[in-house]
């Protein structure tokens, strides 16, 4: 129950923060500063959890610790977007192999912590406490990402509700609402896939799966970097639309691969469930936020960062974190779970996904071809 409380601060956090970090960059704070002050305060709340042994108070200061982080994953995005552009670069093809570096340094972390044995003692908060203050201290020194509207605004706009003009687009409504769905898949596979593999500790005692739980782990992070070098050319080809049922299918079949999958015979689909993860994890989370970048005003792209990750990692979360305890339990008998029966039950909720969001989700995409024309005949248009 500790264990949970803990985590829960995360989508509590995720419910408020991000929208606030949001606001802050849109019309107060410059978005690279922002950016280093949350890192920095985050650094000091790890710092300080590595001291406490208190569950009660643990859990008050990674509350704090999580109302610092849960803003920096929107506000990394809005700055790079910022930056890309204001370079003259293209944000949709650009910027994937520049956010794959980020898995790669996800994946590290979890490497050291792994092969160290950081995971057992509290010098993990202190490596985690040393990378904040890396990039708190980076993120003040990158080009200025002032706001892109006035701090003197109307109390509607101060909160940031002004983001909100995107859910007047049923598309956008609709688009929300399943990245809200998918946030929830997303929870469970990162709350439960550690105790999954932990659970086969007594029939495969010598695996390297089990001893290594987030090596194995970060197979899915190894294939998150090739997937996200994919993303320019999915987008480009085949749309928004096409993408995020692909990201659904995918987890369909993550979740499938676990229930048939085993660290013995079953060892193939553990590792194809780790492959398909890069593609049901990037289409649906980096896409889903290029794609919100695209469709915002310029004046509310934060917020509207922002509101993507209050949908899916708090929204999202919270009913994936509730919704996926009660089916633990509800397969669990005399304290062993039947992971098999899980698994398939999350497989067939991300198929019921599949089924709905394609008849839901009105967006056609055009191509590159098919812009030209437009533009040309806008062009003429406008001389006649």
């Amino acid at each position: 129950m500790q264990i949970g409380a803990v985590f829960s601060t995360l989508g509590i956090s995720s419910l408020f923060m991000p929208a606030i970090g949001g606001v802050l960059a849109d019309r107060w704070v410059n978005g690279e500063k922002l950016l280093g002050i949350f890192h920095l305060v985050g650094a000091v709340c790890l710092i300080t959890t590595g001291f406490v042994t208190d569950p009660n108070i643990m859990f008050w200061i990674m509350l704090l610790n999580s109302m610092a982080y849960m803003p920096t994953i929107a506000l990394s995005n809005s700055v790079s977007y910022r930056i890309l552009v204001n370079q003259g670069m293209n944000v949709q093809s650009d910027f994937p192999p520049i956010r794959v570096w980020g898995t790669v340094g996800f994946i590290i972390a979890m490497w050291l912590v792994d092969l160290t044995g950081l995971s057992s003692n509290a010098n993990q908060y202190f490596m985690a406490a040393a990378a904040a203050i890396t990039m708190g201290v980076f993120s003040m020194n990158l080009p200025a990402c002032p706001p892109s509207t006035s701090g003197k605004s109307s109390i509607y706009q101060a909160l940031g509700l002004d983001a909100l003009v995107l859910f007047k687009q049923e598309r956008m409504v609709v688009f929300f609402f399943f990245s809200m769905l998918m946030g929830a898949a997303l929870q469970v596979t990162n709350t439960f896939g550690g105790s999954f593999l932990g659970d086969f500790r007594s029939e495969y005692p010598e695996s390297f799966v089990v001893k290594h739980e987030l090596l194995t782990l970060s197979l899915s992070q190894i294939s998150e970097t090739l997937f996200i070098l994919t993303i320019p050319f999915f987008l480009k080809k085949f749309g928004i639309k096409i993408v995020m049922i692909l990201s659904m299918l995918a987890w369909v079949l993550r979740f499938g691969f676990f229930g048939l999958g085993n660290p013995g015979e079953g060892l193939i689909f553990l590792l194809l469930s780790m492959i398909v993860y890069g593609m049901a994890f990037d289409f649906f989370n980096i896409s889903g936020s290029l794609f919100v970048e695209k469709e915002s005003p310029s004046s509310i792209r934060a917020s509207a960062q922002g509101l993507f990750m209050m949908v899916t990692n708090g929204f999202g979360a919270i009913i994936g974190s509730f919704g996926s305890g009660w089916l633990v339990d509800h397969f669990t008998q005399n304290s062993v779970k039947d992971w098999s029966s899980i698994w398939f039950c999350m497989a067939g909720y991300a198929f019921v996904l599949v089924l709905f969001f394609p008849l839901m989700f009105k967006y056609r995409h055009f191509k590159e071809e098919e812009m030209d024309d437009i533009r040309k005949k806008t062009i003429k248009s406008e001389e006649s």
